[in-house]
């Protein structure tokens, strides 16, 4: 199978112990299992040597890497921590909150809380919920006076998350030069 052969290619390369292993794409074809063992190989690998991995997954990359290069072009555009290339490239925070309670009246009142932008309104998962997604920029985090404001109504709050930009999102501004 694929996953085995992926599995003999890195024994392959790490059987003399090298200083430098490169890796091109290790967990494609895995199963999630064998995906996890990988990925832990991997970053105890990293402890001890430089390890390069070459990956279109940057979910694979935020997963197993400390630090990330990403070339567009033969040029490179970006090298640094995950972490710090996630904070660069904005410190847009998008949200997403189901709400069931009447959809006007929860739309004005998510309207008149201050930082919110982009505020977009589809059909939640019941009849009778709507899901609103907004972004916030800088460190403004609104879900308590959300909460606060579900409660005041006697609304239900049956979902809030928030998601910070990601690394898929670092990539496509830097390689396309528009944001994600």
């Amino acid at each position: 199978s694929k996953g085995y052969k992926q599995r003999v290619g890195l024994a392959q390369a790490m059987i003399h112990n090298p200083e430098i292993l490169i890796l091109d794409e290790p967990t494609s074809g895995l199963d999630p299992n064998q995906i996890v063992e990988i990925r832990d190989l991997i970053r105890k690998l990293g402890q001890e040597r430089t390890v390069i991995l070459s990956t279109h997954i940057l979910s694979e990359v935020q997963a197993t890497c400390d630090r990330a290069l990403i070339i567009n072009r033969g040029m490179i555009v970006a090298n640094d921590t995950i972490e710090n290339l996630q904070s660069s490239a904005g410190e847009e925070t998008t949200y997403r909150v189901e709400i069931a309670g009447p959809v006007d009246k929860a739309s004005g009142v998510l309207s008149g809380i201050q930082g919110l932008q982009n505020l977009k309104q589809n059909a939640g998962s019941r009849d009778t919920s709507t899901v609103f997604t907004f972004a916030t920029v800088g460190k403004a985090d609104p879900r308590e006076e959300i909460f606060q404001k579900v409660v005041e109504n006697n609304w239900v709050l049956l979902e809030m998350s928030r998601q910070k930009i990601g690394l898929e999102d670092v990539f496509r501004q830097l390689t396309t030069g528009r944001d994600a």
